[in-house]
Order: C-alpha cells, then structure tokens, then sequence
C-alpha cells in the first residue's frame, strides 16, 4: 500500500515525487518514458533556485529576447543582472525522475489505464512496459500528473474534459555555425500570423542544438509546414533536423483540481500553463510542489478540503500574472495588426523592465507606479489606436 502514487513522470510528477518521498511519504511514480514534450526549454532564475537546479542541466544562457512583428520589425530586449537558462527535455525530465528516484520513490515504466475503486482500496492500473502484463499499484491518493489530455482529470475531477489548449510542435535541430543571423545567446519570439494565427513562433537556443517551433489552438494549420516556413525565414533550413515532437499545451489553470476523494491534479493536467508566453516548466514543478503539499496535509488530517490546497497555493501567488497574461494573448493575438502594434510597445524601456523582472521573479513588481501607469497608457494607445502601429 502506497500513501500516493503519482501518474506522469515530467517536470510536475517527478517534484511530486521526489517532494513526498523526502516528507517521508511512501511514493510511487508511473511514467511511460521514451517521450520528449515540445518545449522551447526556458526556465527562470527562480526555478534554478527553487528546485536546486545545477549547471549540468543548463545547456545554454540567454542574455538577450528578440521579438519579431509581421513586418519582420525586430526589438531586442537585454536581459539585465541574470539570464534565462535553457535545458532540453530529452535530459532534463530524466534528470528529475532520477532525483525522485534517489530520494526514495518507487519508479515504474508503464502507461497508466485506469483507477479501479472498491469500498475498502484504491488501485492504480497500469500495462507494464517490459512485460506488458496489467499490474496495479494499491494507494491512499493520487496525484494526476498526466499531461494536458490528462485521462485522470477527464475521468475524475469536474472540468477535466474540457480544458481548452493549443497544439505545439518543434524540431530539434543542429545549431548552425557562427557567422549565421542565428544567436546562441539570444531567443527569437515570432508574431506573424503566417507562421502563427493565434499564438507565435520560436527559435530557441540549446548549445549543440536549436527548438525551433510554434504553436495553434486553430484545427486546419499545418504545424509542420508552418515550422518550416519559419525555419526558412530563419536560415536554418540546412541545418540537420534532429527529432521531431508535437502535444497540447493547456491555456488556461482549471477550476478545480481535485475530486475531494483520492485525486490531485498537477502540471499541464491541472492547466497551469501561463497564458501568452506558454511557459509550463516553472508552473509545472511549483504545480507538482503545492500538490505535493495538500497530499501530505490531507494524509495526515483526513480531511478532503484540506486537497483543495493545491489549487489554492498556487493561485495565491500566480493568480494575477495569469489574468494579466491572458488579457494580453486575448488583446494582441487574434490579428497581424495587433501583432504588430504589440512588438511596438515591446520598444518601451519600461515595458521591457518590468516584463523581465516579473518573468525572472514570477510575480508582478508593483515597486514602480509611475512605470505601471505609463504602460498602461501606452498600451490604452495602441488598442484604441490613437498611435500607429510604427510609433516607437
């Protein structure tokens, strides 16, 4: 008998894991393994720290954000007193279910098929990679960490079939040699209906290789001709495509997270994908944190209000960063003008300042007023277009 079994074994289950087994919790993680989530890999400071992240794991520091309009306008934005660190997915999450691993949770290789209830156990069925026999793992809770079409969120907590989410797609490919347009140092944001009707494009560094990818909630786009159409405008055409990797990517944090029985979600089966910038790996390890946190609250109180804990640690810290995110993906993503008008804003020093140190800080900075309100402004200019989409 396990006090938890946690479903998924990326960023969000392997910190579930790892954070109840050091609390001293008996834990077993199932994940299918082999697979790499498309994911351009950025993580902020705040995460190396959080989650003791080491050097080993960083494959490149970028120093520099390029956004890109559909006029091919191109604003730099420095990343000033740190960086952004890049890992790859292929390393990072096998990385962090060793870690879950060492510290003491149970680790399987299987995919998860159902949970089968009776009045006295719960029971985590699985087929078993090796021997592809069912097997189960008999539990006091689970934490759904499963993935953006979580089947645990749809079987089990009410919303869970009905998270809207856009589909990702990238390529891994060889970075190109030096003397290219291409920058190891820098991530290329793409806002250009052609590439992306609803959402961007990306050329992210990761040392010895590039992602290069977008992303659409739109049925009909050809994600993989629209990938190449940005590589091509990218120069990167010729450079050796390494692998290929496409999944749903959540848009926007559900409205609950667990079934007030046995089941907490976490991560991208939770929705907690930041809206406009698609960032996950950061609220997807919090997500599998706070989890983690109601699981060992409710295990040792009984009460099932005390697993509403999850959502609610998460939502006292990140609620308004999300809610500012997502009115700005409704207000700029739906049309090449507005795309355009916002890589204009991006020009404003203090936009750049304040985007940046919330992004590194993951929360909004509310030590500048007079900053917030001219941006406030400046960005009442450009949607009621008393500015033209040139104006710097």
């Amino acid at each position: 008998m396990f006090d938890v079994v946690v479903v998924g074994g990326g960023p969000s289950g392997a910190t579930a894991a790892e954070d109840l087994a050091r609390s001293g919790q008996k834990v077993a993680m199932i994940d299918r393994k082999g697979r790499v989530k498309p994911c351009g890999g950025a993580i902020p400071p705040r995460l190396i720290e959080d989650f003791d992240i080491p050097d080993s794991e960083i494959v490149a520091r970028i120093n520099t954000a390029r956004m890109i309009s559909p006029t091919q306008r191109q604003v730099d934005i420095p990343i000033e007193n740190g960086f952004v660190g890049m890992v790859d997915r292929k390393d990072f999450d096998p990385f962090l279910r060793r870690r879950a691993e060492a510290a003491g949770a149970h680790c399987v290789t299987g995919t998860f098929l159902r949970i089968d209830r009776s009045e006295d156990q719960t029971r985590v069925v699985y087929r078993d990679k090796a021997s592809g026999e069912e097997c189960a793992l008999s539990t006091k809770l689970i934490i759904g960490a499963d993935g953006a079409r979580s089947k645990i969120a749809k079987s089990d907590v009410p919303g869970g079939d009905k998270i809207p989410y856009v589909i990702a797609y990238h390529e891994i490919i060889e970075a190109p040699a030096a003397g290219t347009s291409y920058d190891p140092l820098r991530c290329d944001v793409i806002y250009d209906g052609a590439i992306s009707p609803d959402f961007y494009g990306w050329v992210f560094p990761h040392g010895k290789s590039a992602s290069v990818g977008m992303g659409t909630g739109i049925e009909g786009v050809d994600l993989k001709q629209a990938t190449a159409d940005l590589r091509a405008a990218s120069g990167l055409t010729d450079c050796k495509t390494i692998r290929r990797e496409g999944a749903p990517i959540p848009l926007r944090p559900m409205d609950r997270w667990d079934n007030g029985r046995d089941v907490i979600l976490a991560g991208d089966a939770a929705g907690v994908v930041a809206p406009s910038s698609g960032e996950g790996i950061y609220y997807a390890m919090l997500g599998g944190r706070v989890a983690a946190t109601a699981a060992c609250a409710y295990l040792k109180s009984g009460r099932v209000k005390d697993m509403q804990l999850a959502r609610k640690l998460f939502m006292r810290e990140h609620k308004s960063v999300f809610k500012v995110l997502g009115a700005m993906q409704n207000a700029y993503y739906h049309s090449d003008e507005r795309r355009e008008r916002f890589v204009s804003l991006c020009h404003d020093v203090d936009v750049q300042k304040l985007t940046f140190e919330a992004y590194m800080n993951k929360r909004l900075i509310k030590a500048r007023p007079m900053a917030h309100l001219k941006i406030g402004l400046k960005n009442l200019a450009h949607l009621t277009r008393l500015v033209s989409a040139e104006h710097v």
